[in-house]
């Protein structure tokens, strides 16, 4: 993605410069809840991040679990991370508007993909404790 609109470093650089916000959105569960209602808002909205974000339910709940404390057995970087990149996608002042055409949201595809990437691992563990759990209340 180096030669595109937005590189694999700029999407990185854009996350960690949202870590300090991520965190204190994580300390007010309200704001989380708004933010995760707003990045599914976003999501159904546009088909692109749809696909990219095809873990979005997943993450959502890995997120609210982890807020309400039913799942910490996660870096709370990871969780951070997934923050910053959804507080970027909701942001009003994106790279690239998101009302252009397919352009507009190579920029939050970038942000989404570098967050997924980065806690792919951390998600299919959250998946994995998730199975068990129904497993169990059976």
């Amino acid at each position: 993605m180096s030669d595109s609109i937005i590189d694999v470093n700029k999407a990185q650089e854009i996350i960690d410069g949202g870590m300090k916000q991520a965190q204190e959105v994580l300390e007010n569960n309200q704001a989380i809840n708004e933010l995760v209602e707003k990045v599914q808002a976003k999501v159904n909205e546009y088909p692109l991040l749809t696909t990219t974000f095809q873990d979005a339910k997943d993450l959502f709940s890995l997120i609210k679990s982890y807020v309400t404390k039913e799942y910490t057995e996660i870096s709370p970087k990871v969780i951070a991370t997934v923050v910053s990149a959804f507080l970027y996608l909701v942001k009003q002042k994106d790279l690239i508007n998101d009302k252009i055409p397919v352009i507009g949201l190579l920029d939050d595809v970038a942000i989404a993909a570098i967050a997924l990437k980065f806690v792919e691992p951390e998600l299919k563990a959250y998946n994995e404790w998730k199975e068990k759990q129904v497993k169990e209340a059976a």
